[in-house]
């Protein structure tokens, strides 16, 4: 049985419900509500089929995850991974890469939101709504990952809601030829208006929505059995997320492309689907549609996000990677408090620096897919070069897909992005020489 190393610390009450629905509420079901203009810009309208992309892409790098999962039960996603799948210094570099996409998200998350919100009631001051979000998902976080996975529940069925109504009233637009809207596979596949270069780098935009379905893995010391039980369900949850979530949104994009085929129609791209729900429903549909993808992003997607960047910190902390104070435990309700209010800190902090939606989204792509990169990498190396497995297909073939489509999506990631991203992985490993130097970094790694 494998052995993390550490004393039992966190609290075990998740399912493999739990978990499935942890991640479904971390990617947003409804998500491409929010970025639904900006792919259909950049695909030239065929939206499902970057959707389609990107969830194959994701699936591989999904298999990945669940191979280590099962072998490192331990909470820490990438960067416990690859520390043991490679080494503490190649860890340090994911674990370093994957803080990028998750430090950033919640800010993101928060910043969609007020924006959204304060457009609806512009009195209220788009800090206001930041700050109340923050409070709300400190507050929630802090008292327990069950009083987490309950609110899930709640907002994972009011968003399908949402997105049952839109499909509804969506269909049926199409159905009587609204906007002379039509059946076709035409947002699939357009002869005239294929270019792959021009797909991929809508597939860096779309990848976005998919974020979120590896925070299930830093979950892993808090799902009920024992490490090689709870390794199992954190796999399979995190496999099965990827074509659930995927379906929802090749689908919802399907309908909107059919009601509004003109790609170049939209008067705002950062608005693009509430026009189109305005389109199909009216007003009422506009301002549901808005209203739920502000509360998606701004209450449900960030809460979880908090909670998984939180873990991260802690299990890093745990290493000796980070500060010690960040490795604290709630005496009461077992959750990695400092680092959660940490997390709310660092939040704040980014929104009030101005820094806007476009450079966290792609700070956040930067991160997320470097990591990804090295995940596939270290399944390589643990399983067939460390451990001379001879399961050629699970341990080789398809991380190697993953690791192509996933640096194929990397390589369409515009400059700034590899610029500010390089930039980070600079200052970590300043850091983490500085540490070595001073003799602080104390992580050994037991042996699998």
């Amino acid at each position: 049985m494998p052995h993390s190393g550490y004393q039992e610390e966190l609290k075990r009450s998740l399912t493999l419900g739990d978990l499935l629905i942890y991640g479904i509420i971390f990617m947003v079901p409804i998500a491409p509500f929010g970025i639904f203009g900006y792919v259909a810009s950049s695909s030239k309208g065929m939206v499902p089929l970057v959707y389609l992309i990107g969830m194959t892409g994701m699936l591989f790098t999904a298999l990945s995850y669940a191979r280590l999962a099962e072998v490192f039960p331990v909470a820490g996603s990438v960067y416990s991974y690859a520390q043991r799948g490679i080494n503490e210094h190649i860890g340090f570099v994911a674990g370093w890469l994957i803080l990028l996409d998750y430090i950033l998200i919640p800010p993101l998350l928060y910043l969609v939101s007020a924006t959204a919100l304060h457009t609806m009631i512009p009195f209220l001051p788009r800090a206001a709504w930041v700050i109340v979000f923050v409070f709300i998902n400190t507050v929630i976080n802090i008292l327990g990952i069950e009083i987490t996975a309950k609110a899930n529940k709640v907002i994972v069925a009011l968003e399908i809601i949402v997105l049952l109504i839109f499909l509804l009233v969506g269909i049926t637009a199409v159905y009587v030829h609204i906007n002379a809207a039509h059946f076709s596979l035409k947002p699939f596949i357009n002869r005239e208006e294929f270019n792959l270069p021009l797909l991929m780098s809508a597939a860096s935009i779309a990848v976005l929505s998919f974020l979120g379905f590896d925070s299930i893995s830093t979950l892993t010391e808090e799902v009920k059995g024992d490490r090689t039980v709870a390794g199992k369900l954190v796999g399979k949850a995190i496999i099965l997320t990827i074509p659930i979530i995927g379906s929802l949104f090749i689908l919802q994009t399907w309908v909107a492309s059919l009601i509004v085929s003109d790609y170049t129609s939209f008067q705002d791209l950062s608005g693009a689907f509430y026009e189109v729900a305005q389109i199909a429903g009216g007003d009422w549909l506009r301002g549901l549609s808005s209203v739920a993808t502000a509360l998606a992003w701004g209450i449900a997607n960030a809460l979880v996000a908090q909670a998984a960047i939180s873990r991260i910190l802690f299990s890093m902390a745990r290493d000796h990677k980070l500060p010690a104070i960040l490795a604290l435990i709630h005496p009461k309700y077992k959750t990695p408090y400092i680092s959660t209010i940490l997390v709310a800190l660092i939040t704040l902090v980014i929104i009030m620096a101005g820094i806007g939606i476009d450079d966290l989204a792609s700070l956040i792509n930067f991160g997320a897919l470097s990591a990804f990169l090295i995940l596939h990498i270290t399944v390589i190396n643990h399983f067939i070069i460390r451990k001379k497995s001879r399961d050629y297909l699970n341990h080789l073939l398809l991380p190697v897909i993953g690791l192509l489509i996933i640096g194929y999506v990397w390589m369409s990631l515009g400059f700034l992005a590899k610029e500010l991203g390089f930039v980070w992985i600079s200052i970590g490993l300043v850091y983490m020489i500085g540490m070595k130097l001073l003799g602080k970094e104390g992580f050994k790694s037991e042996e699998y």
